[in-house]
């Protein structure tokens, strides 16, 4: 009760000094309240700009964090893509690698056919040449010797063979000569024998039964092996009479060179 009294006698002070004042207090309140009414809205109107301004700033902010996110996502995808594709090479790097590796141990297998051919080429030359010097030996200084596409032929006149150009039977001196290329035929086991006879008249039959002849008589009276004769007849051109051909042994030779490349 007492709190009202006061609050009421407070009041009542006030508007007695406002009536006391007169208008002028009162027309000078009102025009302080119109400043101040003026201040605040102008601080209001700053305030809705500060708003403003921050709302497109916030929306500038989320339009940039957006992008940043869709670039993120781009470089995600672009460096999942590079890894795949670096995986890819890689695969077909090892692939490419192990089919150049594949490739070069074939051609080190071929280039050591090949040296193991050449091998066989370089030892038939050198043993050609110690059979020459054995047949020089072996057949005497007047044999009739030379060396032609890797073999050494020896070469008898049908006159001393067979005592006539057309004759088909051994006479002594060439069943000793016949011994003789068999001699040195039995000390090269390894060469193979083709007996040649040679024909300038195109009589092939009379040739072949020549070379034939000379052929029997070194498997039959020399007992050199048959797996390594063969007789054959061919044109002679302005020569004629009866070759031997010591020669490597080309099957066992092919047999080598066939067997080297199926390695």
């Amino acid at each position: 009760m007492k709190t009202a009294t006061l609050n009421f006698s407070r009041i009542f002070c006030l508007l007695s000094a406002l009536l006391l004042a007169g208008p002028l207090a009162i027309a000078q309140r009102k025009s302080d309240l119109i400043v101040e009414i003026d201040s605040l809205q102008a601080q209001v109107r700053q305030l809705e700009r500060s708003v403003s301004e921050a709302q497109a700033s916030d929306k500038a902010a989320q339009a940039k964090a957006a992008s940043y996110e869709a670039q993120v996502t781009e470089l995600k995808d672009a460096n999942a893509t590079l890894m795949a594709n670096l995986g890819n090479f890689a695969n077909v790097s090892n692939k490419k690698e192990d089919a150049l590796s594949k490739a070069l141990e074939s051609l080190n297998a071929k280039e050591r056919q090949l040296k193991g051919i050449e091998s066989s080429f370089s030892a038939n030359d050198s043993t050609i040449i110690v059979l020459l010097n054995d047949a020089k030996r072996t057949l005497g200084p007047d044999a009739q010797l030379k060396v032609a596409a890797g073999s050494l032929v020896i070469s008898g006149s049908l006159t001393s063979l067979f005592g006539s150009d057309n004759g088909t039977t051994l006479t002594a001196e060439g069943n000793t000569w016949a011994e003789r290329v068999a001699a040195l035929a039995k000390a090269h086991p390894d060469m193979g024998i083709t007996v040649e006879g040679l024909s300038m008249t195109g009589d092939m039959t009379l040739a072949a039964n020549q070379a034939t002849a000379v052929m029997n008589a070194l498997q039959g009276s020399y007992e050199v092996s048959e797996s390594r004769l063969q007789s054959r007849a061919r044109d002679g051109n302005f020569s004629e009479g009866v070759d031997i051909l010591l020669h490597p042994n080309y099957r066992k030779f092919y047999q080598m060179v066939q067997d080297e490349v199926k390695r």
